[in-house]
């Protein structure tokens, strides 16, 4: 079973949303395989009923299955863990306190973990108080570099930045990006991504040399009746990623 995503050449991986099995294996075709998909715990009632269910995703897209918090839901981080390490997924999306739990618990180094971090609103720092508790309390600003090396010592392979609001924040953006550029770090992009600035916040990760990068496009690309996220558009996406 393939623990890490499936990158393009570039080192680029799409994460979308998909609200079944079918819209899943539809996704996963449309981006050639270059692509994670998010399956929300907050959906499920219990670990147990997640459990079941996405390993019936893991079985229909070679494992690139997403393990997600819902919104990034810090009151989600301790499910998140707990389910991924019985489904051993590919991604893992978490709140920057709960990283150390998701790697001990998943017991190895390969599957991608998130750390998120939010805008601080000054260049060169993000709010790292995005736990249960911690985003309940002030925000906790700290050097982006610093941020990183502190996911790096709980087991975390990138930082989250969410909720990004399109491109509300593209100069924090971009130091964030070169933070995660000169540690070798990954970057993921989230919140307010879109088919019309998707090309923008993408190129300044890429020119800042990050190596691995994912961009998370959900609601701009879900239809508003089926609740699915449209093939057609992420086939639109994987054309602009291979672009770079």
């Amino acid at each position: 079973m393939q623990l890490t995503p499936n990158y393009l050449p570039n080192g680029i991986c799409l994460n979308v949303l998909a609200n079944s099995v079918t819209n899943a294996e539809a996704c996963y075709a449309a981006a050639e395989g270059h692509v994670v998909l998010g399956v929300l715990t907050k959906n499920y009632l219990s670990d147990e009923s997640a459990i079941t269910d996405m390993r019936r995703y893991q079985a229909a897209v070679n494992n690139a299955v997403s393990v997600g918090l819902g919104a990034g839901s810090p009151q989600q981080s301790a499910m998140v863990a707990r389910v991924a390490a019985e489904i051993q997924p590919q991604h893992v999306n978490q709140v920057f306190t709960g990283v150390a739990t998701s790697r001990a618990l998943l017991g190895q180094a390969d599957t991608v973990i998130n750390g998120l971090v939010a805008p601080s609103g000054e260049v060169g720092l993000v709010n790292v108080a995005t736990g249960p508790l911690s985003s309940q309390s002030a925000k906790a600003n700290i050097p982006v570099a610093t941020a990183i090396t502190m996911l790096k010592d709980m087991g975390g392979t990138s930082l989250k930045y969410f909720p990004m609001q399109g491109t509300a924040h593209l100069e924090e953006f971009k130091a964030v990006a070169a933070a995660c550029a000169d540690n070798e770090f990954g970057l993921e992009p989230t919140g307010g991504l879109d088919l019309t600035n998707f090309q923008q916040i993408v190129q300044i990760a890429v020119a800042a040399g990050v190596r691995q990068i994912i961009p998370h496009v959900y609601s701009s690309i879900i239809d508003a009746t089926t609740g699915e996220t449209q093939p057609e558009a992420v086939a639109q996406l994987l054309t602009i990623m291979k672009q770079f």
